[in-house]
């Protein structure tokens, strides 16, 4: 189906301030804990599907340790920073509107499909629909664009005022609320498949298709209330700007809250997100370009929090996004406030206690004296061996690494010395000048120098 006509000039009001969502519940992004992606492209997906469509369908993917013939294979990413390596699962290692990977070539010449993964969709992205025109699927104003991005049709539905945004065909914008989605008809995920006219990383929808969204992504400022949701830095999908200044009260029920960055990635140290306590606005945590969150949950013992991210002038980057959850209680926050995880709880050997039973006091005596003084014959022993072995001036030979030397080093004094090889060490009388040991001596190393001066301050204590 043909996109309609557009009713108005697509406006870019960056500088204007937004008005309330028409009936907007704030902080609605739908199941943040569902999702296994939250970058628009699905770039961060380090799920397991590895074919072509979801639970089974499609076409099965190559290893990527096993195509060293295209241009992305697990030895093009030796630090794993796209997650490629001796598996097919789906992955977006350049950058491309969605997950994909490559299949086994085909007769056309195909060797590379994109995947249909259902959990790979941000948060706040509520999916494809069919939009048949009559009715049109979102009922609030539109526009187009040839520099079209989601962020562009978010902004521009957020200022009107309204709660939802529909990108269509790579170029046209139509806002909507939620009533709208009541008699929505949903669409194959597949085909919302248009590039941005202004971005080619994004997809805006499709022939007839329209790829809805809540405004809440990416905008300045927000009060969020819901027990769990998404917040994300401003522009989000697109880079957040310069000069930008936002904050988002965050106040969901309960006595604790529970933050997890997704996504973390700001230009330099004076690109600035700051974490405070609402109540009394003190700052709890503080991190930057140069200083990223830890990973992992972060526990704050703060009913209520106020976020606020500052952007210097030359500010250029991805940006957040953040999941949030509130506890119940502050006894759930098992963690120092501010700390980024829950220590795991000792194991049951961890407490176990070296006092003998106050039931058998003799017995765990008797055993301690014995195994003492079966501990101190053993050490005797082995100390009176070493030193008759010395005094025959015996070369040790102990394991080790590392090439063969030539022969034994020798110094004043009695002739001995100390060598290792692999897999075993030896030991063997070395009279002055005896070839048996010069030969034998060749095929390993000597300690280091400073090894062997410590062990001869062993010997001389003996």
């Amino acid at each position: 189906m043909e996109t309609r006509a557009p009713q108005g000039l697509l406006l870019l009001l960056l500088f204007l301030p937004p008005l309330p969502p028409r009936g907007a519940s704030a902080g609605s992004l739908h199941s943040p804990g569902l999702s296994e992606c939250f970058q628009v492209n699905g770039a961060d997906y380090r799920g397991h599907q590895n074919r072509t469509g979801p639970r089974g369908a499609g076409r099965p993917c190559l290893f990527w340790d096993q195509t060293q013939q295209h241009s992305y294979s697990s030895a093009s990413d030796p630090q794993g920073r796209w997650g490629l390596g001796p598996h097919n699962f789906c992955r977006n290692p350049d950058g491309d509107v969605q997950p994909w990977c490559y299949v086994a070539e085909t007769e056309e010449g195909i060797y590379w499909r994109y995947c249909d993964i259902p959990t790979c969709h941000m948060p706040g992205y509520l999916g494809c629909f069919v939009d048949s025109g009559a009715p049109p699927a979102l009922s609030g104003p539109s526009g187009t664009s040839t520099k079209l991005t989601v962020q562009v049709c978010l902004r521009f539905c957020r200022m009107k005022g309204y709660q939802l945004a529909g990108v269509e065909a790579g170029y046209a914008c139509f806002c909507g609320s939620e009533s709208d989605l009541d008699r929505g008809r949903p669409a194959p995920a597949t085909d919302c498949d248009q590039i941005c006219f202004g971005h080619p990383g994004q997809l805006c929808g499709g022939d007839g298709r329209l790829g809805i969204y809540e405004v809440s992504v990416g905008s300045c400022q927000g009060n969020w209330t819901a027990p769990q949701g998404v917040i994300y830095s401003p522009d989000f999908p697109d880079e957040y700007g310069p000069d930008r200044n936002c904050s988002w009260a965050l106040s969901p029920p309960g006595a604790a809250l529970e933050l997890t960055f997704r996504l973390f990635e700001l230009a330099d140290p004076r690109d600035r997100l700051e974490l405070r306590d609402a109540a009394s606005g003190s700052l709890l945590r503080a991190f930057d370009g140069a200083r990223p969150p830890p990973p992992g949950p972060l526990l704050l013992r703060a009913a209520a929090l106020l976020l606020s991210f500052r952007s210097d002038a030359r500010g250029h980057a991805q940006g957040f996004a953040l999941t949030y959850r509130g506890l119940q209680d502050a006894a759930d926050d098992r963690a120092p406030q501010g700390s980024a995880q829950t220590p795991a709880a000792s194991p049951d050997w961890a407490n176990v206690s070296c006092s003998p039973r106050p039931g058998a006091p003799e017995a765990a005596t008797g055993a301690r004296v014995f195994s003492t003084v079966t501990a101190v014959s053993v050490l005797l022993l082995l100390l009176l061996s070493l030193l008759r072995l010395l005094r025959r001036r015996s070369c040790l030979l102990a394991p080790g690494k590392g090439p063969p030397a030539l022969g034994p080093s020798r110094g004043p004094g009695r002739s001995w010395a100390v060598w290792y090889r692999r897999p075993r060490g030896v030991a063997l009388p070395c009279p002055p000048g005896d070839p048996q040991a010069e030969v034998l001596a060749a095929s390993y190393r000597p300690l280091s120098a400073s090894s062997q001066s410590s062990l001869r301050s062993l010997i001389s204590a003996l």
